[in-house]
């Protein structure tokens, strides 16, 4: 039986649980060890040496240390490949480089707004934090013409690479989960209608079910 990868990391991250949906598509057996981020547990000596930054996620396995979710996930669906969705990251290079470019919209274009949005709107209550809502409005503005492209484009495709659910769409996960479970802006979401139609989808895949019921029952640190 091959060794579980180790996944570093708080299930609450969207980093960590947007790995944590990439492994269980291609069943790929895992480790979670949490890093309690609120005790420090990520600026100590022993998780500094898996990741120097400090910063979450931290995989490893027994061939490379990784940190950064989506190159991450580029190296789970080539290393085992063979194995659970076979798809995921394209089968030939045409299909990868059609789901490059959307994970690479994701990163610059979806994430920067929504992730402001989900910090400040579902974060920053938590940490008794005072809400920016200059922030607020602007992020929303942006993420409202990222959408709009999205819209146009599933209109076309029912999935933002094609017609089958690759990394492209599982790097949108853990944002908008957030966004429409964890704030009062799920309407960005679900008032357009191809987007909704598509999330509605993608979050109920089993991978995703799973990662969402870890993180409203993580395990003890």
């Amino acid at each position: 039986m091959a060794t579980p990868v180790k996944v570093y990391g708080p299930t609450l991250s969207t980093a960590v649980s947007r790995v944590l949906a990439c492994l269980l598509e291609k069943n790929v057996q895992f480790h979670l060890i949490p890093v309690n981020m609120a005790k420090g547990e990520h600026k100590k000596p022993a998780y500094l040496k898996i990741q120097p930054f400090g910063q979450v996620p931290a995989y490893q396995d027994e061939d490379i240390t990784l940190f950064e979710s989506r190159s991450i996930n580029r190296y789970i669906c080539d290393k085992y490949g063979s194995q659970g969705n076979k798809g995921l990251y394209g089968t030939n290079p045409l299909e990868k480089a059609s789901i490059d470019q959307w994970i690479e919209a994701e990163g610059q274009s979806f994430n920067p707004p929504s992730s402001v949005l989900v910090f400040q709107l579902a974060f920053a209550p938590r940490m008794k934090l005072k809400q920016d809502e200059n922030l607020i409005r602007q992020n929303e503005e942006k993420l409202k013409k990222v959408l709009d492209v999205y819209e146009k484009r599933l209109g076309d495709s029912q999935y933002l690479a094609g017609d089958e659910f690759t990394l492209a769409d599982l790097s949108h996960l853990p944002n908008i989960q957030y966004l429409v479970n964890g704030t009062d802006r799920a309407e960005l979401i679900t008032s357009r209608e191809n987007v909704g139609r598509w999330w509605g989808e993608i979050s109920n895949r089993e991978s995703w079910k799973k990662v969402v019921e870890m993180q409203t029952s993580p395990p003890p640190s």
